[in-house]
């Protein structure tokens, strides 16, 4: 069957743009970008209070994507929870996460009757659902590992350009290390604060994003005595962000099991080095210890100690960023589409 129109599905929350936002949205435009009539079918999501998480799955099972306004629907691509509850005969899953809050050390589900209930109920409704699917992909080998995990169903690791992927330029190696991201208790950007407090002067860290922890971190930089040597920029637009990234000596990105994190293959494609920790997750399908980067423990010290001798050899880190600017040109929407249609 040849493939001419395809709806991507999108649960939207609003007033969020993300990583999963911008997911969805490069997929459209490069669909369209290679003839397929393709559209973006959203609907919103509201994950709490946790009575509301099932029947805005339901939601997503109510509809029947096969045609529309009397035009066959080819292909219809789910990316993260509930979309893939969506009906349709030729249904293709690249996932970008299911529901993480049942399934992680953040989560905010408990051993009471009713949680574990719920949680149950998901696993079953995730297994049934994406095994309605011709095929399922995700984002990362660790975003795989937890389908296969929780739902036993194999699922390919299918990994994509980030957003600024033709932008991105190598600059000097300056005297800051960057932090990109939500400053969120899941991404750990306290770690890095603590880790300023051994980080061998002049070198800054330099913060570029925003989130409910900020005033927290902010705090706990004042506490430690490093507040004039990090820089919280708060949101960023893309051309300060290129600019960041092009004059950083390293950047450093020790989320606690990301899924997948375009931070790293953005640090690469500027040919800088990655420092990440080793349960980091998605970060670790690409960062090589030694080579495009380092991985260390989730702790301070280590942390320190990876940006000291990354800024005391600096041939060294544009070595490993050379190196890993190879590992992320290898990435590439052809392969993506080809698989996804196919």
């Amino acid at each position: 069957m040849t493939v001419r129109t395809v709806l991507v599905c999108e649960a939207q929350v609003p007033f969020v743009h993300g990583g999963a936002e911008i997911h969805v949205r490069e997929l459209l435009r490069e669909l369209v970008a290679r003839g397929y009539d393709a559209e973006l079918v959203s609907v919103p999501f509201k994950w709490y209070p946790k009575d509301e998480i099932l029947p805005h799955a339901a939601a997503w099972r109510l509809l029947d994507l096969s045609e529309s306004n009397g035009q066959r629907v080819d292909l219809v691509i789910a990316s993260k929870f509930p979309t893939y509850f969506v009906r349709h005969p030729r249904k293709v899953a690249w996932l970008i996460h299911q529901y993480r809050a049942a399934g992680t050390a953040y989560s905010d589900f408990g051993h009471n009757e009713r949680d574990v209930a719920l949680r149950d109920t998901l696993i079953r409704l995730d297994t049934q659902t994406l095994g309605e699917c011709r095929h399922v992909f995700a984002n990362a080998a660790n975003t795989a590992g937890r389908v296969r995990k929780y739902n036993g169903i194999a699922a390919e690791a299918l990994y994509h350009p980030p957003r600024l992927a033709k932008r991105l330029a190598p600059g000097p190696f300056g005297d800051y290390v960057l932090s990109v991201g939500r400053i969120e208790s899941v991404k750990r950007v306290d770690l890095l604060v603590r880790a300023m407090a051994v980080v061998d002067k002049p070198i800054r860290l330099v913060v570029a994003g925003d989130g409910t922890q900020r005033a927290n971190v902010e705090r706990l930089a004042q506490d430690t005595g490093v507040a004039d040597r990090v820089d919280f920029l708060g949101s960023v637009g893309d051309d300060r962000l290129l600019s960041l990234y092009g004059g950083a000596l390293a950047v450093v990105y020790p989320p606690f099991d990301e899924d997948f994190g375009y931070v790293t293959l953005e640090a690469f494609l500027a040919r800088k080095p990655v420092v990440t920790a080793t349960d980091s997750g998605g970060p670790n399908e690409f960062v090589v210890d030694g080579v495009n980067g380092l991985v260390r423990p989730p702790e301070p010290r280590a942390l320190a100690d990876a940006v000291n001798g990354l800024a005391a050899d600096r041939r060294r880190a544009a070595s490993m960023g050379d190196a890993g600017y190879d590992r992320a040109r290898t990435i590439t929407w052809d392969g993506v589409i080809e698989k996804l249609v196919s």
